[in-house]
């Protein structure tokens, strides 16, 4: 049944049997996170950052009902422009597939199809996590639990600074997710360097990040391991500023009455509104970097 279902494109493909580094995109990020063009500039420009510092690219995707593992240009441009593609996290997935229908995956869901297709490696913008009040709402990403499930090393810039940050590393510790520092004592705040919430481990370098990573393998563990990688200083944003229109941002949100995945998608996009574009330059920057620590990083693990 899988082998009807996961589609992984040649080049993907042969670099998986050869044990060369392959690092995983999320299709979100270009459906749902940011608006055209530059969504598919960055999509080109993630792939074009991992083939640059050693790596293959496979952005992730369902198409026609089924997992796309790597994608050609004109499937970037259609994730892109197209408005009737879904947004798939874990629960998702057997009715997309079942359905024949288009999506975009989330961080568990693109961990979920990489783990399937044997792609052990992950870069993406900022995790899903507990959201504001989550105390009380019990709004809390499925990406969190993924981390418990699938044994695939992200790199992030942390959760979005849209959430609650220590809740969530308090979620993270429950679930016994090792979460890594990369060059940093904190857990990275997306838009800026420095959440306050310490990290468990530190690493300085990506073969610090991937021999962690093989021991973990090593030791039978199903879970995943989570790298926090800062925003670079030249492109973080002020933390009194950003925090000021995230609170205006999540305002507008309850207001409007958005809920559930909406959230994200509606506050990204009214914090791009509210910053003038700001806070769009420093995702694209944050993730592009994330990239590159990844590929980094799965080029050391295959040495």
């Amino acid at each position: 049944m899988l082998k009807h279902s996961l589609v992984i494109n040649r080049e993907v493909r042969d670099a998986i049997t050869a044990n060369q580094p392959v690092v995983a995109l999320e299709s979100t990020i270009i459906s749902h996170g940011m608006p055209y063009p530059q969504n598919i500039e960055t999509a080109r420009l993630l792939e074009h950052t991992v083939r640059e510092n050693g790596g293959i690219p496979a952005t992730i995707a369902v198409l026609k009902g089924k997992i796309h593992v790597g994608l050609a240009p004109d499937e970037l441009e259609f994730l892109a422009t197209d408005k009737n593609v879904s947004k798939a996290s874990r629960r998702d997935l057997p009715a997309l597939l079942a359905g024949g229908r288009h999506a975009a995956t989330t961080v568990a869901a693109t961990m979920i199809c990489a783990a399937l297709a044997g792609v052990r490696f992950f870069a993406t913008g900022g995790i899903g996590g507990v959201h504001r009040g989550g105390g009380e709402s019990m709004d809390i990403s499925a990406d969190l639990r993924e981390f418990a499930e699938t044994p695939v090393l992200v790199v992030s810039a942390g959760a979005k600074a849209i959430l609650d940050i220590p809740l969530t590393m308090e979620y993270l510790e429950t679930m016994g997710i090792p979460v890594l520092g990369y060059c940093t004592d904190e857990m990275p705040a997306f838009y800026y360097a420095k959440s306050g919430v310490k990290v468990p481990i530190r690493v300085d370098s990506a073969s610090e990040a991937a021999v962690i990573f093989k021991s973990s393998l090593e030791l039978g563990y199903r879970s995943g391991i989570l790298v926090g990688n800062p925003v670079p200083n030249a492109d973080a944003l002020d933390r009194k500023k950003i925090e000021a229109c995230i609170a205006e941002a999540v305002a507008d949100a309850q207001n409007r009455g958005i809920k559930g995945q909406q959230v994200t998608p509606f506050l990204l996009g009214r914090l791009n509104e509210i910053t003038g574009g700001e806070s769009l330059k420093t995702n694209i920057a944050l993730v592009r970097n994330n990239a590159a620590v990844c590929a980094k990083i799965a080029v050391e693990f295959f040495k």
